[in-house]
């Protein structure tokens, strides 16, 4: 070759020692030439000629004889049988084909199936979250779009349970469940998903009126509509598994929008109304039915008291009457004196009988007329201070 040593001298190859330079070895072992070794390449054609002479020893008859055929053949299968090997990492699934026809899912982790043409092996992200946009379009990923949000209101618009049109975007969020149910059950799976899903929005909106779903009812509504499509995917066999359903906006229709707000306030001025008539009621209606009752208990009382009385008066005329009819004398004085003493007991009078036992002796009779003076002339002015001389008293 040109830059083989072919002799000593001073030449050499490109990689020839240079002029005045010993001998020696060069870095592959070979000696210098007479005029100094130097950095030469290996001799390719000599490691050609020794590779080609093991492999007659190996095989004496070369690749035609029947030994190099059986090597060569088994080589090819063996390589052949490898080519099967695969690995299913840890966010995949293996799909196995036969001939086009699924056959089995296998797990993640190193995996092994019949060689092409035979079996095939697909193995699709399981873990990734898939987003489906209904009722708008954010332009995610799409660089020719700057503004905001795109409305669709074909698909947005959807009519209430009390015969309103509320105007509704959601987001489906969803991942591969079975990677072979995904894969052959079903032929566009976004679609599916994405019709699926707006009907089962409109089957719940029709079930809910409209100022719930304004208000309260939103995780009501996405509960109820990722069970809904959840049943309606598993029904088509189409190993997806929603994971989410999120409401985006929930207005009513962009053209009745001011209407709708002013019934809205005309609606909340109503509560707050009924509200406070209710507290009014709530504050008057006890208070009089508590009065009621206290009048109730104080009639209640009142008769309870008066016949109380009746019947105690009429049961002392009887006893009366019975003593009396036993004792007419003795019950008809003892009634006079009685009477007489509650005639008697308040008056300042008293009396002397002069016909008694002692006749009135001993006792001194007195008129008193300082008394007798303020009685009649209570505004007068007050008397002298003199006592008065006693008066005699009438022979």
């Amino acid at each position: 070759m040109p830059w083989s040593n072919q002799g000593g001298g001073g030449g050499g190859g490109p990689w020839g020692p240079p002029p005045g330079n010993g001998g020696g070895n060069n870095p592959w072992g070979r000696p210098g030439g007479s005029g100094g070794g130097g950095p030469q390449p290996p001799d390719l054609e000599d490691l050609l000629r020794k590779g080609q002479d093991r492999f007659r020893r190996v095989m004496p008859g070369g690749f035609g004889s029947g030994k190099g055929i059986a090597i060569a053949g088994a080589v090819v299968v063996l390589i052949w049988l490898f080519s099967g090997i695969y690995r299913v990492e840890a966010d995949e699934q293996g799909v196995v084909m036969r001939f086009g026809e699924w056959v089995r899912t296998e797990q993640p982790g190193l995996r092994y199936h019949i060689p092409a043409p035979f079996e095939t092996a697909l193995t699709p992200k399981v873990t990734r979250v898939n987003r489906i946009e209904i009722g708008y379009r954010s332009g995610v990923g799409d660089s020719r779009r700057t503004g905001s949000d795109r409305d669709v209101t074909d698909e947005s618009l959807m009519l209430t349970g009390d015969e309103n049109i509320i105007d509704i975007d959601f987001t489906v969020l969803w991942v591969i469940k079975d990677a072979g149910e995904y894969l052959f059950k079903i032929r566009d799976p976004e679609t599916t998903v994405k019709k699926a899903a707006e009907s089962a929005m409109r089957e719940v909106i029709g079930r809910t009126d409209i100022q719930p779903a304004l208000t309260e009812a939103r995780q009501e509504i996405e509960n109820s509509t990722r069970q809904l499509l959840q049943a309606m995917l598993d029904d088509y066999q189409a190993g997806i598994e929603i994971t989410q359903i999120q409401l985006a906006k929930v207005d009513p229709p962009a053209p009745v929008v001011d209407a709708f707000n002013d019934v809205q306030r005309a609606r909340a001025d109503r509560e707050r109304l009924r509200n406070e008539a209710e507290a009014y009621r709530n504050d008057i209606i006890p208070r009089a039915r508590g009065e009621a009752e206290r009048l109730i208990q104080e009639a209640s009382a009142y008769r309870e008291q008066t016949v109380s009385l009746a019947q105690g008066d009429a049961q002392r005329f009887l006893s009366v009457y019975d003593a009396y009819s036993g004792s007419r004398e003795v019950t008809a004085r003892r009634m006079y004196l009685e009477t007489m003493e509650q005639v008697l007991r308040g008056t300042n009078k008293v009396i002397i009988d002069g016909n008694g036992e002692n006749g009135g002796n001993g006792v001194v009779p007195y008129l008193p007329l300082n008394e007798l003076q303020r009685t009649q002339r209570p505004t007068s002015a007050p008397a002298s201070t003199t006592a008065p001389a006693p008066n005699r008293p009438a022979q």
